[in-house]
């Protein structure tokens, strides 16, 4: 967040200020996804941009493996999964009916 406030390119910031309906494929209902981070950005060719940004563990952005037995560890990890993905699906919709763009920032981008 401090990135954003020194940064002279980004014109824009919040946190969990967008909220985006989804359809959980879990029980079936719209639930409500607040997004991480909205940034209005300048690019380097004056043009203004607009991203939503979720920042997630790396391990939470793939299917998680299958175990040799179902452990409700694995469950909740598959329910999670799925989950994020209606989420993840309705952003990007969300995005394009605005010519915004998605992204996910896993550690592998927040190394410094």
């Amino acid at each position: 967040m401090k990135y954003c406030d020194l940064n002279h390119s980004i014109l824009e910031w919040g946190s969990e200020e967008i909220v985006i309906p989804y359809r959980s494929p879990l029980d079936n209902r719209i639930h409500r996804y607040f997004v991480d981070f909205y940034v209005k950005v300048e690019d380097i060719n004056k043009q203004i941009k607009k991203y939503l940004i979720e920042v997630k563990p790396k391990k939470q952005t793939k299917p998680p493996s299958k175990p040799k037995r179902q452990t409700k560890r694995y469950i909740s990890e598959v329910s999670e999964y799925v989950k994020n993905q209606a989420k993840w699906e309705a952003a990007t919709e969300f995005c394009e009916d605005r010519q915004w763009n998605f992204m996910i920032i896993t550690e592998d981008e927040l190394k410094v």
